[in-house]
């Protein structure tokens, strides 16, 4: 495929294809034959890092949850292409939904951890994950949208420590069973912590932070860029067209049927009072140089210096293809520049 890259992940010999297949609508709104299709196409084509969680499908439900990964597991197996596969996967971070850990209120905690990774393993069927990342941080914080309220001097006196979370990753690094260690939802403190920490302990490094990132969220560039760059932490950016928003398909209040809005709603992150102004400019732009807007939101993400890996999302064959061919267009110095000249109108109005 032209243009997909290979980088490296951190400071590892590890190499990721620079699109990853996410695959948290696996086991709901896109079942096991059509998710294992995918894949296949996926793989075809070079794309060989694959993300999942312990928590998905999403929505979550305990009825689904951990079915990506089951599915994900049962396609490796299939295939017997283990070894040609760069798997990610996370624990869950602080959580009320206690189906989780069946008997326990999740937290990330050393015994936890331990578990969490033993069943995502039993799900995966197979022994080692490549990238065994935080999916949120077990300290209270600003994440999924609730930056827009601003940081909150929040109470962290019963969070399980950095240095604690590190040394129970670390133990299980040692053992095997994790190649490489990640953080996902994390803030710019959080990523110094966990680097500071594995210096100071002499403890595995995190090579990547994986949080959400568009044209619509560039809240990233922030603090964590320069993280991202200088310290070799790259960003796997998930929500590239923020769940489908930037495609243009919700303007007006349209809600196409099938789609994540019609079936789940759960779209509040993108529906913030400047949202439906910047989602038309940036669709009139794309169309404005010949290019479809998902194609177009995709290759700003993924041409982005600081991005290790660009993770989408596809419910059919038609938005696959449009994934696969965003990686031909040339993302232009006048193509930038028309994009951060929006974006300085209205920055960011969708954390």
């Amino acid at each position: 495929m032209a243009g997909l890259e290979r980088r490296p992940l951190g400071k590892t010999d590890i190499t990721v294809s620079s699109l990853c297949l996410g695959t948290m609508m696996y086991g709901d709104q896109i079942n096991e034959a059509e998710s294992k299709r995918q894949m296949d196409q996926c793989f075809e084509r070079g794309i060989d890092f694959f993300d999942t969680a312990e928590l998905y499908t999403i929505p979550p439900k305990e009825q689904t949850q951990g079915e990506s990964e089951r599915i994900v597991g049962r396609w490796m197996k299939e295939k017997g292409c283990r070894d040609k596969i760069v798997l990610a996967t996370k624990v869950t971070g602080r959580s009320t939904n206690r189906y989780l850990r069946k008997s326990e209120t999740p937290r990330v905690a050393p015994e936890q951890i331990r578990k969490a990774l033993e069943d995502s393993l039993d799900r995966l069927q197979t022994d080692y994950v490549d990238l065994y990342q935080i999916h949120w941080p077990d300290r209270q914080a600003p994440i999924f949208g609730q930056e827009l309220t601003g940081y909150e001097p929040y109470d962290h006196e019963d969070a399980i420590s950095i240095e604690t979370q590190l040394e129970a990753l670390g133990e299980l690094v040692k053992q095997g069973y994790i190649r490489t260690i990640g953080l996902s939802n994390e803030t710019p403190w959080g990523v110094m912590s966990f680097l500071h920490y594995a210096e100071k302990l002499d403890l595995p490094r995190v090579v990547s932070i994986q949080n959400a990132y568009n044209l619509l969220n560039r809240t990233f560039e922030y603090g964590l860029a320069e993280i991202a760059m200088q310290e070799k932490v790259g960003l796997l950016a998930y929500s590239p067209i923020a769940q489908g928003v930037l495609s243009g398909k919700y303007l007006d209040g349209k809600k196409p049927k099938g789609s994540r809005g019609d079936l789940f709603g759960r779209l509040g992150r993108y529906e913030t009072i400047s949202a439906e102004k910047m989602v038309r400019a940036y669709v009139e732009l794309a169309r404005d140089v010949g290019l479809d807007p998902v194609a177009f939101a995709m290759q700003f993400v993924t041409t982005r210096p600081w991005v290790t890996s660009n993770i989408f999302g596809a419910s059919n064959d038609d938005q696959l293809n449009v994934i696969f061919q965003s990686l031909e267009m040339d993302w232009t110095d006048e193509i930038n520049q028309r994009v951060n000249q929006l974006h300085a109108q209205t920055p960011n109005p969708c954390p």
